[in-house]
């Protein structure tokens, strides 16, 4: 799927992404970039995914994350059959963490 979206402005984005150097970097980046609420969601969605790698079930991520199962259902559809993008970042974490 990430092929689909693939063009020069992502890949422009991406760059810039990958060319920041710690948290407050980003922090700065994203807060120029999105909007409070844009960033709460996609907090909430790669923390979800965390939750379903740890087998927590719907209701309890729900409750923690304020999402709806239906986005919920879209990010373990993401873990089970996507691009693998939430897999390789979650466990190159865990990794860092241990």
């Amino acid at each position: 799927m990430a092929h689909n979206m693939k063009d020069d402005r992502l890949d422009f984005l991406f760059e810039a992404i990958l060319s920041l150097k710690d948290t407050e970097e980003c922090y700065n980046f994203f807060d120029d970039l999105c909007t409070i609420a844009e960033l709460q969601e996609m907090s909430k969605r790669f923390f979800a995914a965390k939750l379903l790698s740890e087998n927590n079930i719907y209701n309890d991520i729900s409750e923690r994350t304020g999402l709806s199962t239906a986005t919920i259902s879209r990010v373990n559809r993401c873990l089970r059959y996507g691009s693998d993008g939430y897999a390789v970042i979650l466990e190159r974490l865990k990794n860092k963490n241990e």
